[in-house]
């Protein structure tokens, strides 16, 4: 059994709309149960700042700030984590958009936010992600960076580096810079950088999907077949220096293209990840809505087991409206799954009969108008 990372403590100072509040969690799964718009997604968005980046809803700091505070907003949280008791404090002093997020772990100012990653892994499922099987292309590469991210936090260091050295190409080439030695230095950084976050998917997806392969008869939830599509398919089983090589010479041989185009045409950042309904052979696009949802649905928490079995600590999961979308039987079998996946779960939901299976495995709290009750 993974050993369980599980919040005690919540606090929030001037997040969205709460101007104070306060969570006391046990370590059960905790449910959060209130109407349309009372402030339980809000919750829930605080605690995806536990980890690197912008959140569950990747929200500018203007945004996140509740309207009328003029301070900021705080996030505070205790929690057992992977490596022990911790206590974590994020937030931002002011609106201002250039300014960075603060984060402390133990009241220490860490030096980036990847230290979050040495606590504890977050994984999420939102209303909005319901599209991203017909969407495009953009919102499942960021989706499959979020799954590389939770075993891999060396990953959006990579991407970052590889996203800030393809700007500078552009723009030299958009200048009509075509200076050799220059552009061959920063294509070879983007052959490096690229073809590491190519290998670093290719490896991710080929563990998920073994472990999907494994699960396939006992899960509640229809199996996906994956794919990587759009940059050097099928090379893979390559060395990856060769690989290097001929993306460098291919970002070479296509500058004064990629100048016209005024964007660089070949790399990951035009992969795609490939869904299937794997028993009905079908694209997860042309399956029903219900269809999707159990899709995807099953695609995190074969997702959340592979993190636990890899890194021996359950993830934290963070599902909004989970239970809105499925019938009870495959409501009951979700929250066995994530009872046996040995961790801690926040659910939303407007119903609290929904979550009526989870019985005496979650606390229970009522959120209206910015307050909480439990």
């Amino acid at each position: 059994m993974p050993h369980k990372v599980s919040l005690s403590r919540l606090k929030l100072t001037d997040f969205r709309n709460y101007a104070s509040a306060g969570l006391q969690l046990d370590g059960r799964h905790v449910v959060l149960v209130g109407d349309n718009g009372a402030g339980k997604t809000n919750l829930m968005e605080a605690v995806s700042f536990l980890s690197p980046g912008r959140g569950m809803r990747r929200a500018t700091y203007g945004d996140v700030t509740r309207v009328g505070a003029h301070g900021g907003f705080t996030i505070f949280a205790a929690l057992d984590g992977m490596d022990g008791e911790v206590e974590i404090g994020t937030g931002v002093d002011g609106n201002d958009e250039n300014t960075s997020r603060r984060l402390r772990i133990n009241g220490t100012p860490a030096k980036t936010a990847d230290e979050l990653t040495d606590h504890l892994r977050l994984l999420w499922l939102t209303p909005s992600m319901d599209g991203l099987f017909t969407g495009g292309s953009s919102e499942r590469r960021r989706f499959l960076d979020r799954l590389v991210l939770s075993l891999d936090p060396a990953h959006g260091r990579r991407a970052s580096d590889f996203e800030r050295a393809m700007r500078s190409r552009n723009k030299l080439l958009d200048e009509r810079r075509f200076d050799p030695s220059w552009l061959s230095g920063i294509e070879e950084q983007m052959a490096t950088l690229g073809i590491a976050m190519a290998m670093a998917r290719q490896e991710m997806l080929g563990l998920l999907v073994r472990l999907i392969e494994e699960t396939r008869e006992t899960s509640p939830f229809p199996s996906a077949s994956l794919d990587l599509a759009g940059f050097m398919d099928g090379q893979f089983d390559r060395p990856a220096v060769d690989l290097e090589d001929e993306y460098a010479a291919q970002l070479a041989e296509s500058r004064y293209r990629d100048a016209a185009a005024s964007r660089t045409l070949e790399g990951p950042h035009r992969a795609d990840l490939l869904v299937r309904h794997r028993d009905k052979r079908m694209e997860a696009a042309r399956c029903s809505t219900g269809e999707q949802k159990a899709l995807l649905v099953g695609l995190i928490m074969a997702h959340a087991r592979l993190v636990a079995n890899l890194t021996g600590h359950a993830p934290i999961l963070l599902l909004d409206e989970i239970a809105a979308h499925l019938d009870e039987n495959r409501r009951a079998a979700l929250f066995d799954l994530i009872d046996a996946l040995g961790g801690q779960a926040f659910m939303t939901g407007t119903d609290r009969s929904m979550f009526a299976a989870l019985g005496d495995r979650a606390q229970f709290f009522t959120v209206a108008d910015g307050k909480i009750f439990e």
